[in-house]
């Protein structure tokens, strides 16, 4: 079962190149701080930037560094389904612990695309799969009837929901077994999410303050609701300003005014627009820092 936090990591450059250096630290922070996993190769971590080989290399060199201490959940999914499958197997074979697999971009399939796409991936995959469902990404909607059909096979164990919807998330949590488990793909939507039935989150945010996204899942679970809550709050306004632009631009401006890497991102992304909107995410992010939310 997927449960926790998940931090959706970010990919560091550096001369035009992945800067391993930085990314193994960035790793290190996120396991000394308690997260669940890490998802290398998502959205976050500027995926659709990356070469087949680099793709390949950088979870690859993130299962070696991990080495069992935590949860690796690769993301390997892509609009062909053919390209789809070649990536989870590599991943499999190299030994994550998980796959995430986003609905196909751009192809606008139908519901039955979207089942027979997941189904043939989940044939050639020895690992369980958490799906991935953001239509503001893909244009296409994972619907929870067929959700469902898809939870029926054995290793789809697992949806990472960023539609926003908790009315739809409610209806997937409903209409699947309980082992199923929905995790929240909005950080500003975690609690939320907790208290319908969600057991955690794939987080942008825990990219910057880990340890206080896994206290505020931990305590919710734990029953101590207004703990998990004063948590939620202080930390809400950098989960709306962590979205003022398209993320990872913003998360990637906050990790290197931290210090964890520089802030290069690879076009068409670019960094963040400096005026009132990044000074305001500044000013946030280092006032939680002085006041020891990290």
């Amino acid at each position: 079962m997927f449960q926790g936090v998940y931090t959706a990591v970010i990919t560091p450059f550096r001369n035009g190149k992945i800067d391993y250096e930085s990314y193994f630290k960035i790793l290190e922070n996120q396991i000394n701080s308690g997260v669940a996993g890490v998802v290398p190769c998502g959205t976050t971590g500027e995926s659709p930037t990356l070469s087949y080989e680099e793709h390949k290399e950088l979870i690859q060199k993130t299962v070696e560094v991990v080495a069992g201490r935590i949860q690796v959940i690769a993301g390997t999914g892509s609009n062909s389904t053919t390209e789809a499958i070649e990536l989870t197997e590599s991943a499999c074979a190299d030994g994550v612990d998980g796959i995430l697999s986003v609905n196909p971009y751009y192809n606008k399939p139908t519901q039955e695309g979207m089942f027979l796409h997941f189904s043939e991936i989940s044939k050639h995959a020895n690992k369980p799969i958490m799906l991935y469902n953001i239509p503001g990404r893909t244009n296409v909607n994972l619907l929870p009837e067929t959700v469902q059909r898809l939870s029926e096979l054995s290793n789809i164990t697992a949806i990472k929901e960023a539609t926003g919807d908790l009315g739809q998330m409610a209806k997937v949590i409903s209409l699947t077994k309980p082992e199923f488990t929905l995790l929240s793909g909005d950080d500003n939507l975690t609690l939320p999410v907790l208290s319908i039935g969600g057991m955690g989150v794939v987080s942008v945010v825990s990219n910057l303050f880990p340890r206080a996204c896994v206290d505020m899942v931990a305590l919710f679970q734990r029953g101590d609701v207004a703990a998990s809550r004063k948590i939620y709050y202080k930390l809400l306004p950098v989960f709306i300003n962590a979205f003022i632009e398209t993320n990872p631009i913003p998360i990637k401006a906050a990790m290197s005014w931290f210090g964890y890497c520089q802030n290069d991102l690879r076009l068409p992304m670019t960094s963040i627009t400096s005026g009132p909107g990044a000074d305001n995410f500044k000013k946030i992010v280092f006032q939680l820092k002085e006041e020891g939310i990290v």
